[in-house]
């Protein structure tokens, strides 16, 4: 690899680095920009929206803003869970809109190195993992670092956030 080109993979790393916000589904633990969180707030009635696909939960009321919401499991096609006293609504900005994302429980911010981070391995063309950043290597587990912009398509949300 020539050295420029080790310039720029160093660079993609260095943007990655930074504080995210983790989170558990199943057994898995995964992490989103804290940049792009804006609030936690406990699970709430959500009405439906007929239409959507089955990850789109439907919509919450928030201090009387409607809000759309996801189900991560379903997004990721984990099986529905009963709702818990730990599951939680992290409110994120994707695009400009505020998206709920439901998650299992919340576990901490952490400040993640470029030296803990490592590319997202291949595996192959039908399995899409345009969506995660990277991994994280923290403290012995591996953390998976969310794009939302990829994983979340805006498009679902236009006419349900209006």
């Amino acid at each position: 690899m020539s050295e420029h080109a080790s310039t720029d993979a160093r660079e993609v790393t260095d943007q990655r680095a930074g504080r995210y916000l983790t989170f558990r589904l199943a057994e898995e633990e995964y992490g989103l920009e804290i940049l792009k969180v804006r609030e936690i707030v406990s699970l709430q009635a959500i009405t439906a929206i007929p239409g959507t696909p089955d990850y789109v939960k439907g919509v919450i009321n928030l201090r009387g803003k409607v809000i759309p919401t996801v189900d991560l499991r379903l997004r990721f096609g984990l099986s529905e869970q009963e709702d818990t006293q730990t599951k939680a609504i992290v409110i994120t900005q994707v695009e400009g809109t505020e998206v709920g994302v439901i998650v299992d429980s919340v576990s901490e911010v952490l400040d993640v190195p470029t030296d803990c981070i490592e590319d997202t391995p291949s595996f192959g063309s039908t399995i899409d993992t345009s969506f995660m950043l990277g991994m994280a290597k923290l403290g012995g587990e591996v953390t998976l670092l969310l794009d939302l912009e990829k994983l979340l398509d805006k498009s679902t949300f236009s006419s349900v956030a209006a």
